[in-house]
């Protein structure tokens, strides 16, 4: 992890969000209520459910191994009625669209490495409870946090989470009459040697009734979306592109097709930050690809809040059926006030990143994943979630000195 951090005198970043009408977002909160549904029951349950749908048509597939039942049909209807998928004149409704379902168990040979990890089979363990699990799938997983926003995220993508959030807000709360579900954001940031200076442009494509006139929709977003959200300071010169083609009638699922994890960089950091390719929706903890994400969410989050960096990239590194990560990593592009390699042993000293252990410290087992497939897993300060908490900061502040 060699990259160094671009701290030229101007330069902008760019990030995007969707909102939960969006037909990728549809899937990802499929998958993660079918998730959550398991879960509540069977918290042991091995879940891997991806969903993709079209005009008409959900399909739910993967590989659950659990001791319940789960309506996945009655889920799936659930969650695009509570995206606003109420009426058939958009194309798309909760009751009439068909639900298919193709699921099978876990693979035995994947499963003998989770239930039993290889420092168990070869009789390394120091510590048989820990070392119990193995990790569900090899691979990388990404961390990051930064001060550049209270809940220490990226402020390209903080700012079009917002704006996401805000555009169904006015819709639900009918503020703006005419809206639909279907939506996204993108923000751009001028940055100055590493520093947010202005937001350069916004773009908000906003799905309506064919009855309104694009000057109405453009004027409306901008004073009751960008604007009580964006700081005035930051409106500098900022260029906005409201429905850029100049209409957005026909969108959700009618337009395109929808699918579990296509928006990871949403999910994530915005592209601010690497990933490790995998996504998040739909798999039960024992899967590194979210469980180590959101601990090296987690780790990155705590060491900028304890002051030892500004800017922290952390990188855990996972062999299927293997309980300890292969590799820590960490990137601080220069902004570190500790020297890095202190800081990687401060992490392995008061982090244990081993499936278990991180399923155990963050309270995995639980219905908790639905809520966190719109608008971001990182950075909710309008969630309770675990892996956001800064509870080891003062002590990595204290040991550090």
């Amino acid at each position: 992890m060699s990259t160094t951090f671009t701290r030229s005198s101007s330069y902008l970043c760019t990030s995007e969000s969707v909102t939960e009408g969006h037909p990728d977002k549809l899937c990802d909160q499929i998958s993660d209520g079918v998730l959550d549904s398991i879960l509540e029951q069977d918290p042991f349950a091995r879940v891997a459910c991806e969903t993709a749908m079209s005009v008409g048509l959900v399909l739910v597939a993967g590989e659950i191994t659990c001791d319940c039942y789960a309506d996945i049909p009655e889920v799936a209807r659930a969650v695009i009625q509570d995206a606003g998928y109420t009426h058939p004149e958009y194309g798309f409704d909760y009751r009439s669209c068909g639900v298919l379902t193709s699921i099978k168990t876990q693979s035995s040979d994947i499963a003998q490495g989770v239930e039993t990890a290889l420092e168990m089979r070869e009789k390394e363990s120091a510590n048989a409870v820990l070392d119990k699990i193995g990790a569900g799938d090899q691979g990388m997983t990404i961390g990051f946090a930064c001060n550049e926003t209270p809940e220490l995220m990226p402020l390209t993508i903080s700012l079009a989470h917002k704006l996401c959030q805000r555009l169904a807000q006015v819709r639900r709360e009918n503020i703006l009459t005419y809206l639909r579900p279907d939506g996204k954001s993108q923000v751009s940031v001028e940055y100055s040697y590493g520093v947010p200076q202005r937001v350069d442009s916004i773009v908000i494509a906003a799905q309506h009734n064919p009855d309104v006139n694009h000057e109405t929709i453009e004027r409306d977003i901008i004073e009751t979306v960008i604007k009580p959200i964006v700081p005035l300071k930051l409106l500098d010169n900022t260029k906005f592109y409201i429905n850029a083609t100049g209409r957005f009638v026909i969108g959700g699922p009618v337009a395109d097709a929808g699918l579990t994890g296509r928006k990871i960089l949403v999910d994530s950091y915005g592209g601010i930050a690497r990933h490790g390719g995998g996504c998040f929706s739909g798999k039960d903890p024992t899967k590194v690809d979210r469980s180590g994400a959101y601990y090296a969410r987690y780790i990155a989050k705590n060491i900028v809040s304890a002051g030892l960096a500004d800017r922290c990239e952390v990188e855990l590194c996972y062999a299927i059926g293997v309980a300890h990560p292969l590799a820590i990593a960490v990137e601080t592009f220069g902004t570190h006030k500790v020297d890095e390699i202190r800081i990687v042993k401060l992490i392995r000293e008061y982090f244990d990143a081993r499936p278990e252990a991180i399923i155990r410290s963050l309270n995995l087992r639980r219905p908790i994943y639905r809520q966190t497939a719109t608008y971001g897993h990182f950075g909710r300060d309008d969630l309770d979630l675990p892996w956001e908490k800064t509870n080891k900061a003062e002590i990595l502040r204290n040991e550090a000195k």
